[in-house]
């Protein structure tokens, strides 16, 4: 059914891991495919790649975040491909600390690539789909630690929460022009999910080139960069033309929706609420709805 042909798509970040898998996911349906690395070498190396498994990619290595470098992508889809129907912007690094050891640079690192390169990728994109007039989409690439948190990810966190921010906004803003506009929140085996204890050894074994229990690929929704990569190429599909303004998980069996943020609960006082009328309704009307932080992963069963 998903059919991309005469489609032309950017892939930020598409050196290696979910990117890689989400550009040759994207050619495998027909679609021609930039792909971007910051080291152009590894651009190089992925285009081939890419291009093995459907026909047609073009490497632009660049280092995501600046306007110039967003321009960039879109120029070379143009130029190479003459059009460009899809934005998927993937580039991303990690910084992590605590707050109270994390530097400004820390943070200013993660933020840079991941919440302001998205949006100059998706700001370049939209210039072009309304040149167009013929639609777009645009996929943007959220994580489980900007819905949950995460411990010592402070930059990482507040980024991707910021990103799928962008879609809420973004879906209203670019509706007239019939681009779609959505969020991905994969889990996947990557180098970032490395590091997360409860899935380095189920990381190890697809490494390893062991399957992975029942377990590891529902209750924890893990799996392979290619696991996740169908998601892309759907939502870049005009089967999902009706679809945007969401935020969508994937990895390992499982494919979710998230919901957007809503109020848990409300209480009303006439005259509105003074600190003492707070403390005395917090305890019976607002404590036992306390949201909880983090990712709360099943433990495997013995």
């Amino acid at each position: 059914m998903v059919d991309l042909s005469g489609k032309v798509a950017v892939v930020t970040g598409a050196g290696r891991g979910l990117g890689l898998a989400y550009a040759k996911a994207l050619s495998a349906a027909g679609a021609a495919v930039v792909v971007n690395d910051v080291d152009p070498v590894v651009a190089e190396a992925a285009a081939k790649e890419v291009a093995s498994v459907g026909g047609f990619a073009a490497p632009a290595p660049a280092a995501v975040g600046t306007a110039e470098a967003a321009d960039k992508l879109v120029g070379v889809a143009v130029d190479e491909f003459g059009r460009l129907d899809a934005m998927i912007t993937n580039a991303g690094v990690l910084r992590d600390r605590v707050l109270w050891k994390m530097t400004d640079d820390d943070f200013d690192t993660v933020v840079h690539v991941h919440l302001r390169g998205t949006f100059t990728c998706a700001r370049a994109a939209a210039v072009r789909f309304r040149e167009q007039g013929e639609g777009g989409r645009i996929v943007v690439v959220g994580s489980p630690a900007g819905q949950r948190g995460n411990f010592g990810q402070t930059n990482y966190s507040a980024a991707k929460a910021g990103i799928v921010g962008f879609v809420r906004t973004w879906a209203m803003e670019l509706e007239r022009a019939q681009v779609t506009v959505n969020a991905i929140v994969p889990v996947a085996a990557t180098a970032m999910t490395e590091t997360v204890p409860a899935l380095a050894p189920y990381a190890a074994a697809l490494r390893d080139g062991q399957p992975l229990p029942p377990f590891a690929r529902r209750a924890l929704a893990f799996g392979s960069a290619e696991d996740a990569a169908g998601l892309v190429a759907f939502l870049c599909s005009v089967e999902a033309a009706g679809i945007t303004g969401q935020a969508i998980g994937i990895g390992g069996d499982r494919l979710s929706l998230w919901t957007h943020p809503e109020q848990a609960v409300a209480a009303y006082a006439d005259g509105g609420w003074d600190a003492d009328a707070i403390a005395q309704a917090w305890p019976t009307v607002f404590a036992q709805h306390h949201q909880t932080v983090g990712e709360n992963l099943p433990k495997a069963p013995r």
